[in-house]
């Protein structure tokens, strides 16, 4: 590889660019394609794997939303992925919450379950309410989907965590307590049946210091510990208490409340203490968990570490601890810009001689900054997978920094974090059919099962009437809609799902041609 996807320290970090690189969402349409490929100039991809914009062929994805025939009610955004260098196999999955910037789109935002070559396997449509933070997590020792729904005000949250088992019902919903609303940055499972959120609340205070009015609107970040099958606060942790305004990097701007901290992760140590992350004192903070009391801070205008050379960062977000001596943070670099690129940092922590130091940067080709949001998945192998916050991208590094997959949303989508993991589900409802009659001959049956992990072939029946049906064709499932041509006119149909083994999983109900 020719270009400069991986840093190594190099004596010192980076100034702030003269002139930093636009971001895509500056414009719409075309400026916006022609933003975003700037940064990709003079890179030469490996293995001839460039994106390119839309008209030029594949690679960009098209604003035009997926279509299906039997599922016309779904309007995914397309996805590319590019498979740019060989890796190993798995985790199976790509999680996406899919958010546009734009008022107007033909697609929806929603909730995205992608296979590794980017096709789709689930979407859940969520036009009126902000989705954030899909993923898979652990509750009772069971797999679930977990995310954030609700209202997006001022950059954070007001609304209730989710959970759905593996046939994508409804399992809980996570409020936050003490009269305040879940925020949209963190809900984080624990063993003990407990779950991690983040919440914004407000005091008045002077910021006559920071050039603002003596009795000012200040938010202030909480880490809650709520437990799931009762909703208690179990712990309520408020940066106002514990953390001066002294030590932002925000500019005060009237009107609006100030948000001094602005919390976006919230984790547990190996000893059971709290590692939070604040973008807006471009500090991570270790927590008693206890007392509230501040152990240390990493980073920031108070670092009681020594950053080596390139460990700093700043507007940071998910801070998370990997053992005794890793962690990984998402390095946005801006806004205001104060880097030339954004980077996903693995960091080598030494508490007991409070050293930091960087053992990797992972940096997308383009050379891009997010303006906010991101995140860094540290897989079991040393694999790294980076989805690039406010920028459409999501980019998967082997653990020695090489490019192995990117993948990209359309120019105005983006996902708050982007993850790769394992996953199986059956849906509760039953698959979908249309059949439409084929020009050549007989008809032609369109299905799919939103959500599927196991599926693998269709098999289409046929007959005079509903409870007559007997088989007339299969094939292969050959994405999240399968087209089945068949030499029956019916006029019933119906579609059997198998899995790899020849199991019948579920059959849709009885249609007719329309």
């Amino acid at each position: 590889m020719n270009g400069p996807v991986v840093r190594q320290p190099e004596g010192g970090q980076e100034p702030r660019a003269a002139l930093s690189r636009r971001r895509f969402l500056a414009g719409a349409g075309g400026g916006l394609a022609a933003l975003a490929l700037a940064g990709l100039a003079g890179y030469e991809w490996p293995h001839g794997h460039r994106p390119v914009t839309a008209g030029e062929g594949s690679g960009h994805p098209s604003a035009t939303p997926l279509r299906f025939v039997s599922r016309p009610d779904l309007k995914p955004p397309r996805v590319r992925v590019d498979q740019v260098a060989p890796g190993p196999a798995g985790p199976g999955y790509i999680f996406l919450a899919a958010r546009t910037y734009l008022p107007v789109s033909d697609s929806e935002p929603g909730l995205m379950v992608l296979d590794r070559r980017g096709e789709l396997v689930w979407f859940k449509p969520m036009p009126s309410l902000a989705p954030f933070d899909l993923q898979v997590q652990s509750y009772r020792g069971r797999p679930v989907l977990t995310w954030w729904q609700g209202k997006v005000v001022n950059g954070y949250g007001l609304g209730t965590g989710q959970l759905a088992g593996t046939h994508y019902q409804d399992l809980l919903t996570v409020k936050a307590g003490d009269g305040l609303q879940a925020d949209l940055h963190e809900l984080l499972l624990t063993s003990r049946g407990t779950a991690f959120i983040t919440a914004f609340g407000h005091v008045v205070t002077d910021l006559s210091s920071l050039g603002g009015p003596s009795k000012a609107r200040v938010l202030t970040g909480h880490a809650q510990e709520v437990d799931l099958a009762s909703g208690k606060v179990l712990m309520d942790w408020d940066s106002y208490r514990h953390i001066g305004i002294d030590e932002t990097y925000q500019r005060y701007s009237a009107p609006g409340p100030f948000d001094y901290f602005h919390i976006n992760s919230v984790a547990e140590a190996p000893d059971g203490n709290l590692i939070i992350s604040a973008r807006n004192t471009w500090a991570i903070y270790k927590i008693d968990r206890v007392s509230g009391d501040v152990i240390w801070r990493m980073n920031g205008r108070r670092s009681d570490f020594k950053m080596g050379p390139a460990s700093n960062f700043y507007w940071q977000h998910d801070a998370r601890p990997h053992g005794h001596n890793l962690m990984t943070v998402f390095d946005d670099g801006g806004s205001p810009d104060e880097e030339r690129r954004s980077r996903g940092l693995l960091l080598g922590v030494d508490e007991a001689a409070r050293d930091v130091r960087l053992l990797r940067a992972f940096e997308h080709p383009a050379g891009f900054i997010a303006a906010n949001q991101g995140n860094v998945q540290l897989l079991a192998d040393g694999r790294a997978f980076v989805g690039w916050g406010n920028q459409p991208y999501f980019t998967e590094f082997s653990a020695g920094g090489e490019l192995l997959l990117d993948g990209e949303l359309p120019l105005g989508y983006h996902s708050y974090r982007a993850y790769t993991q394992d996953w199986a589900a059956v849906p509760a409802e039953p698959p979908a059919l249309a059949v439409k009659a084929n020009p050549a001959g007989g008809s032609v049956a369109y299905a799919s099962w939103n959500g599927s992990t196991a599926l693998a072939r269709w098999v289409v029946l046929a007959g005079a009437t509903a409870g007559s049906l007997s088989e007339v064709g299969a094939q292969p499932r050959t994405g999240f809609e399968t087209a089945v041509a068949v030499n029956s006119a019916g006029p019933f149909f119906a579609v059997v799902a198998l899995d790899g083994a020849g199991g019948e999983l579920a059959r849709s109900r009885p249609v007719k041609p329309a």
